[in-house]
């Protein structure tokens, strides 16, 4: 069993793609806590861990509620002493175009997905970094990484997400805490009515759930987003074109218009150790063009 003695926490577990997670990590050798608003799907799925010879307990709080999640943290920690793995599961939809949308839905979805996922992120961070071990997994979607008609505000939180992500990999680097992202495509509540019934028919979410293993084992990447549904699984990537350096003047802008192709062709493009790889490049670029003009 990889994650024997390992302790994961679970968000949204009560149902659905949640639930599988759960029961898939358990069934690999792991802990589980089963959050969810729901007491009753919580403790349900619990008990299915343990029926099956794990070992699971519910917890209800919500995402969004920061005492209700630390308190949940702390008993875990009270419980089985440490805390290993986080899934970031919970999740919400308010689907309409955006012209339609009112912000009050936008808001709600970001704060149930971007804010939810940092509340749990921070109330085992602390617990992560003390004992030198850590596997956080964000749930984004194509929705952020590519968009989706109707969906800017889930959209917008999702890609967020992966924003989190790259951060809290390079901060949590030093104490072995490795962050990554999955994207799922499974039928839930959430997808229903979204694709077709055909096309539902096959993405049962149990075969999204096993994306999570080389995530949270102990020789587990850091900042890669996989893409996972159907049985089939990919990985996305954040890219840099290698661009073109134009410089300034009044008809810079006009000058970028006419080298668009070559500024976005993604041949040689690279993927980014850290944020200011980007800086440093056109700075890079700047004196090299700077010495060559000189």
């Amino acid at each position: 069993m990889p994650l024997k003695g390992r302790v994961a926490i679970v968000t949204g577990a009560g149902g659905g793609l949640g639930r599988e997670h759960a029961l898939y990590l358990a069934r690999k050798g792991a802990r589980v806590v089963v959050n969810d608003l729901g007491a009753e799907q919580a403790a349900g799925v619990a008990a299915e861990i343990r029926a099956a010879g794990g070992d699971a307990v519910s917890a209800v709080a919500s995402v969004t509620d920061e005492a209700a999640v630390a308190a949940m943290a702390g008993r875990v920690l009270d419980d089985w002493g440490r805390i290993d793995i986080l899934v970031s599961n919970a999740g919400i939809l308010r689907d309409k175009s955006f012209g339609k949308m009112e912000l009050d839905a936008f808001r709600e979805v970001v704060n149930v997905h971007l804010m939810g996922a940092a509340i749990c992120c921070k109330a085992v961070w602390g617990t992560m970094r003390a004992q030198g071990h850590g596997r956080i997994v964000l749930t984004t979607s194509s929705s952020g990484l590519w968009g989706n008609f109707g969906q800017a505000n889930y959209g917008a939180a999702k890609m967020a997400l992966v924003g989190l992500m790259q951060t809290l990999a390079i901060e949590g680097d030093r104490y072995g805490i490795r962050v990554n992202c999955l994207a799922p495509t499974a039928r839930t509540r959430m997808m229903e009515g979204i694709l077709p019934e055909d096309q539902l028919a096959v993405l049962d979410p149990a075969l999204v759930s096993p994306a999570l293993l080389p995530l949270v084992v102990d020789d587990a990447p850091s900042r890669a987003i996989v893409c996972a549904g159907g049985g089939h699984f990919a990985r996305a990537q954040v890219t840099l074109s290698q661009g073109r350096h134009l410089g300034g003047g009044d008809d810079a802008g006009e000058r970028l218009v006419a080298a668009w192709n070559e500024v976005a062709d993604p041949a040689g493009q690279v993927v980014p150790a850290y944020g200011f790889t980007q800086a440093e490049r056109e700075v890079a670029s700047a004196r090299g063009n700077a010495a060559v003009e000189a």
